[in-house]
């Protein structure tokens, strides 16, 4: 850029080291002008004192007054490239900055792959305007000048070595990589560039997978969590039940040995009370006959002394002990008597524990109408059913039981747990349990596992069985008011219980 009110022209404004407008412009003793911190870094880095322009030789360093004409110049200069460039942006993070720029750093335009330096507009006149530095080559703005260019020929790396896999300058071909398959860096890049897609997607997948991984490990360990609570919740129930029944029989055994103590403690005190009395009376009659003895007096000495023989005391004390109490074996009788009742409550509370634990996985069961013998009739909430009086006229479908009396649940499970309760309280007759899909609808039905059925019943009245083939006789006492049907899928266990007895 030029001005037609500058005395100089653009070119004569730059300095000869850094080859930016002056900044407080010196003049040396050969004509030549530099920035004076410029002349004085080359002086400070040389041996010699010269001009680096024409190599003119100076004895020592000199004292250097700023031009103030030139100063000026290079001060309007500056100012009309401001106006021209005002538009010019400062860098921002991660954006290529102008390498000249002293205080704030602009956003660089272009960079020079043979100064390996980035300009900003203003800084890049001197590429544009100066014929030397027209020959260098610019690109656009990139950070790390020196890794783009080539380390054996100091030219820029342009090309890509398929042989070697590296990256090469236009020399490289000729010299050291001869007979080697280059190609056009651009060239490789689409290449890489589209490899990197399937890359970037297939880093995806696994972020994603292993982020579905810690989802599970997280809720892997917060159901481990919520079952040790509940076992913990559990444990803690049933021991202290236990402690309370210790606690209880422990009681009975202190209160039991305290009752025979205080009851022997009574009747000796009875005892020595009655015997203290019987002495305080006979030492009275002592000290009344001690009297008479002394006496003088015909006529009530002989007055007294019948009352002396006569006996006041009935009682004979020979054979009157008190018994004290056998405690022996106390101890071993309550611990005798405690152990059948923890065996029983433990059992009591391992059976309520374990069915709380079998209701967590209760399933609501409804029954299907569509699957129900036509005698049967099955509730509008598919929650229960009974035998009919009449037999109702339905579509013979291939789902429906016939002539078997019969009806499956809507719900139907291929994995995990479930539970479900059933009320026969007041029923005579029942029959009840679980089965697989694909089991025999129409004709007679043979209750058994090996068709299929996992069922118990009743039957007249008092007669309970598990369907094992043949009935397998069962006696549950007292007899069931609720009954828990519990499958486990994975274990293959199918489990019933009366829900009130645990």
């Amino acid at each position: 850029m030029s001005s037609s009110s500058c005395l100089l022209t653009e070119e004569q404004l730059l300095c000869g080291i850094c080859l930016a407008v002056f900044t407080d412009p010196v003049t040396l003793p050969c004509g030549h002008n530099f920035c004076k911190h410029c002349i004085m870094q080359h002086w400070d880095s040389n041996v010699r004192c010269e001009c680096p322009s024409c190599r003119y030789p100076f004895y020592k360093k000199l004292d250097l007054h700023v031009n103030i004409f030139i100063s000026e110049m290079a001060a309007y200069f500056r100012e009309s490239a401001g106006r021209s460039g005002s538009q010019q942006q400062v860098a921002e993070p991660g954006e290529v900055a102008c390498d000249v720029c002293t205080d704030t750093k602009l956003k660089a335009v272009k960079s020079c792959m043979v100064c390996l330096a980035s300009y900003c507009e203003t800084h890049l006149e001197a590429h544009r305007t100066s014929p030397p530095l027209k020959k260098h080559q610019l690109t656009d703005p990139v950070e790390n000048l020196e890794g783009r260019m080539c380390r054996t020929h100091d030219k820029p790396l342009e090309l890509f070595c398929e042989t070697d896999r590296t990256c090469v300058c236009m020399l490289c071909p000729v010299l050291d990589h001869k007979s080697h398959q280059v190609i056009p860096l651009r060239e490789q890049f689409e290449k890489e560039k589209s490899e990197l897609g399937r890359k970037e997607a297939e880093l995806h997948r696994l972020i994603q997978d292993r982020r579905l991984k810690i989802d599970e490990f997280r809720q892997s360990l917060k159901l481990s969590k919520e079952a040790a609570d509940r076992e913990m919740a559990d444990g803690v129930q049933v021991f202290s039940a236990l402690i309370r029944c210790l606690e209880r029989a422990q009681a009975e055994l202190i209160g039991t040995i305290d009752e025979k103590q205080k009851a022997a403690t009574k009747l000796a005190e009875g005892h020595v009370r009655e015997l203290e009395e019987e002495i305080s009376e006979l030492v009275r009659r002592r000290a009344e006959a001690e009297r008479l003895s002394r006496s003088k007096d015909h006529l009530q000495f002989l007055q007294s002394f019948p009352s002396l023989s006569v006996p006041r005391f009935t009682k004979d004390w020979t054979d009157v002990v008190v018994d004290v109490p056998s405690y022996e074996g106390a101890a071993n009788a309550a611990v005798d008597r405690l152990e059948k009742t923890l065996h029983k409550e433990v059992k009591k509370l391992l059976g309520e524990s374990k069915l709380v634990r079998l209701q967590r996985s209760a399933a609501g069961v409804t029954l299907d109408p569509e699957t129900a013998h036509a005698a049967l009739v099955v509730s509008d909430d598919g929650k229960r059913v009974h035998h009919g009086v009449v037999r109702k006229t339905l579509a013979d479908n291939a789902e429906r039981f016939d002539p078997s009396c019969c009806v499956l649940g809507k719900q139907s499970f291929s994995s995990g747990r479930f539970y479900f309760q059933v009320d026969v309280k007041g029923r005579t007759r029942w029959t009840l349990g679980v089965a697989r899909e694909s089991i025999k609808r129409k004709g007679a039905i043979s209750l058994s596992p090996e068709n299929g059925h996992w069922t118990v019943w009743l039957k007249n009245e008092d007669e309970y069985a598990a369907l094992v083939g043949s009935p397998w006789r069962l006696s549950p006492d007292p007899k069931p008011r609720t009954v828990g049907v519990f499958v486990d899928y994975e274990e293959g266990v199918v489990s019933f219980y009366d829900v009130d007895a645990t």
